[in-house]
């Protein structure tokens, strides 16, 4: 009989397609088959023709662009050479996770499953595509076509005999167990390692910057803090140009650290080791080996991200109050979505907050799970607001301190602006781990093309990396739009902006739509300015630039 082995491939951009991948690899247990879980750009791609069962979940980002964890698997896959009937040995099934509001819906899941099609895979299912838009999620078309997957998949490969589906109340092992070591080994530091540089920083290996300045840019009295944030990256190798983002690992308070350590009685000296379960799992990349709960913990686990029906589902089995139970049962079942929704998500409540309302199963979770129960968190990404021509091994960045309120009585937080507001580089030796990668603006490289920007807010960083670099390589016609509330305070860069105008290297139109009765917004003085920029793009080609 066929091997009852299958592949799980995801790419993802924020979560949602990873966690899906791995609800398909917990599916993939119960029913008896061996499974790995894997993002695209980890797996050797040329392995594709031995797999026999592979299912593929995939989020569509942007313009309908893949995931930045699938784009090498993404041209390879595009390649023009590669045979018509190289997959001819794979069952496979798309499961594609995006929001109809967008018009290239679900575009990369649909390309995929053409493209494997064409190379002579053979679909056990239509593509399944899952719409943000709806009212339950995409859930509302996961469920359905997961149940048909797995009747599909048993029918092709069957239960050899004696071995049975395990059933839904039954808790599968974790991913990884975690070890303690004795409680007094040598210490290890689980730090930012500042050994030598490697190859260019990365989300694998990010660059230990040295955060130079931390200033506020908006009038004390303004409702909005907004920074002004410069990194020293020298000796970091890392170089970029106008419209680049730089990536930033950001880590939970210390308060939030300690409150989560007391809910689960852990102790945040200790030190563990992590094995995998099953042979052939990779540990997590970002974590040390040894490493403390209190770095697990500060630098891993997401304290903060508002917890997804998964999160209830494993929450569950540790119950053992009949109350709670019932709770977490119903916000892991399909009809208790909208109950969840507004429990969760509208409210826009954290993990830790969560935990909170389950006091009797947090303190009985089991470290081993504690990997599979919360997601790691996410890198944030950043406009870089400076040009390496103005200033050589720097990095800028302008950011809005995210805070807002919800029906809960604590106001919401932003885990990265706020951790990034909070350092302070008199302290000593602050450092935070960044790469860079290419962002989806480029300026034009002939020097006599004029650009028109609009940037509103702090949607204006990018244009001040652009605008310095352009002056720094003598271009005129640089034309900007630039919008806040009131001249007097949230005018960002506005000694910087004067000073080129009086040289005249730039052009400058600004909205202060709070500053007079009638609102003025930018929309207001490109339409008054239309002449102007009807010339720029009719007769001197020029191009424009929009960020939010």
């Amino acid at each position: 009989t066929a091997e009852r082995k299958i592949l799980v491939l995801f790419g993802s951009q924020t979560g949602n397609a990873e966690d899906a991948a791995e609800r398909i690899g917990r599916g993939a247990r119960r029913h008896g088959l061996r499974c790995r879980v894997e993002a695209l750009d980890c797996y050797d791609v040329a392995k594709l023709i031995q797999e026999p069962l592979v299912v593929f979940v995939c989020a569509t980002t942007g313009q309908g662009d893949p995931p930045d964890n699938m784009k090498m698997f993404w041209r390879f896959l595009f390649r023009r050479n590669l045979p018509t009937n190289s997959l001819c040995q794979l069952d496979y099934a798309v499961l594609g996770l995006g929001d109809s509001s967008y018009p290239k819906f679900n575009f990369v899941a649909k390309k995929l499953h053409k493209r494997v099609l064409q190379l002579g895979g053979n679909p056990l299912l239509p593509v399944a595509l899952g719409d943000d838009q709806h009212d339950l999620g995409p859930d509302a078309v996961i469920d359905p076509w997961l149940v048909a997957l797995w009747d599909k998949i048993l029918t092709l490969y069957p239960l050899p005999p004696g071995v049975e589906i395990i059933s839904p109340d039954v808790r599968l092992p974790p991913k990884y167990t975690l070890h303690y070591l004795p409680e007094d080994p040598p210490p290890c530091d689980g730090g930012l390692q500042t050994t030598a540089p490697r190859a260019v920083p990365s989300e694998r290996h990010p660059f230990p910057a040295r955060l130079v300045s931390n200033q506020r840019v908006t009038a004390e009295s303004h409702f909005q803090d907004v920074r002004l944030i410069e990194f020293d990256v020298t000796g970091s190798g890392i170089t970029f140009s106008a419209g680049d983002v730089v990536m930033i690992q950001p880590q939970n308070s210390p308060e939030d650290v300690q409150q989560f350590c007391q809910l689960l009685r852990l102790d945040p000296d200790r030190q563990f080791v992590l094995k995998p379960t099953e042979p052939g799992t990779a540990l997590p990349a970002l974590l040390p080996q040894p490493c403390t709960i209190r770095h697990l913990v500060t630098h891993y686990l997401d304290l903060s991200c508002v917890p997804r029906r998964s999160f209830f589902e494993l929450l569950s089995y540790f119950a053992t109050n009949e109350l709670e139970q019932e709770k977490l049962q119903e916000f892991s079942s399909a009809q208790g979505q909208e109950e969840l929704y507004s429990y969760c998500n509208r409210p826009r409540r954290t993990t830790l907050e969560a935990l909170w309302d389950f006091p009797h199963t947090t303190c009985a979770i089991p470290p081993d799970y504690l990997l599979d129960l919360i997601p790691r968190i996410r890198p944030r990404a950043f406009s870089i607001a400076s040009s390496m021509l103005a200033h050589p091994d720097r990095i800028q960045i302008l950011m809005a301190v995210v805070r807002y309120k919800t029906r809960l009585s604590k106001p919401r937080r932003g885990l990265c602006s706020t951790w990034l507001a909070s350092l302070n580089p008199e302290q000593g030796d602050v450092r935070v781990p960044l790469w860079v990668k290419k962002g989806g603006m480029k300026f034009p490289a002939d020097p006599d093309t004029s650009v028109i920007m609009i940037g509103p807010g702090t949607g204006v960083a990018p244009f001040r990396a652009a605008i310095q670099e352009r002056v720094a390589q003598g271009c005129g016609g640089n034309y900007l739009f630039f919008g806040c509330r009131q001249k007097s305070k949230d005018f960002y860069c506005k000694v910087e902006w004067e000073e080129l105008v009086k040289k005249g290297f730039l052009t400058l139109f600004t909205a202060f739509s709070r500053d007079q009765e009638e609102k003025v917004y930018v929309q207001h003085r490109i339409r008054e300015n239309r002449r102007l920029v009807w010339e720029l793009l009719s007769s001197g080609n020029a191009q424009i630039y929009l960020a939010g």
